[in-house]
């Protein structure tokens, strides 16, 4: 985090909620990359890897799930714009106690993608929980982050691995 001060964008003068107005911004391509963890035991991750969960592919399955939610986020999200998504990958790394997601949302718009690939990234562990919990009502889901952003007047975001 910066020590650099702030305003915030989605309250107006008077400290009410607003949807900003970017229609004096030009239309750029924009890109973002979130990844979440689903930790879940060592058995539920056998069990998913080897496709024996009752109900069904649980990674085809919260792909799906992740490409819908970048779609209607603005539907959830309340001061979210609705863009036009151009793209959205839902990548997934099965490790021996939790899967990574990953989610890559594109579009060219006036505003960024950002919140796009965080709220994919948390519907397809979300729905990764929902399809194993019968297994393991252990599960984790933890360490959201936006680690890429690309486009628009703020330029580029990398983050770091210390982070």
């Amino acid at each position: 985090m910066t020590n650099e001060p702030h305003s915030f964008t989605h309250l107006d003068a008077g400290g009410r909620a607003r949807m900003v107005d970017v229609s004096d911004k030009q239309s750029t391509h924009r890109r973002a990359v979130a990844r979440c963890k689903v930790f879940m035991a060592s058995e539920t991750i056998a069990a998913l890897s080897r496709g024996d969960m009752k109900k069904g592919d649980v990674l085809a399955v919260a792909r799906v799930a992740g490409i819908q939610a970048a779609k209607r986020t603005s539907d959830m999200i309340p001061l979210c714009h609705p863009i036009p998504v151009s793209a959205v990958t839902v990548d997934f790394d099965v490790d021996d106690d939790h899967v990574l997601v990953e989610v890559a949302v594109e579009t060219v718009d006036r505003t960024g993608v950002e919140m796009e690939a965080l709220h994919a990234c948390s519907v397809a562990a979300l729905t990764i929980y929902d399809m194993c919990k019968a297994l393991d009502r252990d599960m984790v889901i933890g360490e959201l982050a936006l680690w890429h952003k690309s486009g628009g007047r703020s330029g580029h975001y990398e983050r770091s691995e210390q982070e």
